[in-house]
């Protein structure tokens, strides 16, 4: 009678144990999803504003369409994408290919002068500094998770229900490195 009781006192432990680990996986994985979502609502404000900063810098930047189209490609795979991994690595692509068309606008004054592009590079200044921020707070929310995830005895239930790793949104080796302009 007494060991049936034991038995059953620690069968409720362990269940108890492994509802409480399940609603913390399930608590960091809608905080990581919200913070993705809360980044895509800015991202999506950058792929707005492509095409009018591919549309204005294209009348003086007749000979570097290979960067532009590369842009314009890159906008395409992350505005159709719905996996987290591959709508960061567009817009690793994305950045990359932004901050090379802001480094040869220097080669054309008269662009660098028009109010519509000085217009659209304040916004996306703004934008990028809003992803910023949203990309460190993703960020944030993964390292929680991953750590969540990760800790004995959270990895036997994670494992359990095939939770995996989230991937950070990390800037690409590319955009860490000075940009050289060549005119």
């Amino acid at each position: 009678m007494e060991t049936s009781i034991i038995i059953g006192v620690i069968v409720f432990v362990l269940v108890l144990a492994f509802i409480s680990i399940y609603n913390g996986i399930i608590l960091m994985t809608n905080k990581v999803n919200e913070a993705f979502s809360t980044m895509d609502v800015y991202l999506k404000k950058r792929y707005n504003l492509i095409p009018n900063l591919i549309q204005t810098v294209k009348e003086y930047m007749s000979h570097e369409k290979e960067i532009l189209q590369s842009l314009v490609n890159a906008r395409t795979l992350a505005t159709q994408s719905t996996n987290s991994e591959n709508i960061i690595s567009s817009n690793n692509e994305i950045s990359i290919g932004l901050q090379k068309v802001l480094l040869m606008v220097e080669a054309y004054p008269n662009l660098k002068a028009s109010t519509n592009f000085l217009e659209l590079q304040k916004e996306l200044n703004q934008i990028e500094e809003d992803i910023t921020n949203a990309r460190k707070y993703y960020n944030g929310s993964v390292r929680e998770y991953n750590n969540y995830i990760s800790i004995f005895p959270n990895l036997i239930v994670a494992d359990i229900l095939n939770k995996k790793e989230k991937m950070y949104f990390r800037i690409e080796v590319l955009e860490r490195e000075n940009q050289e302009v060549k005119f």
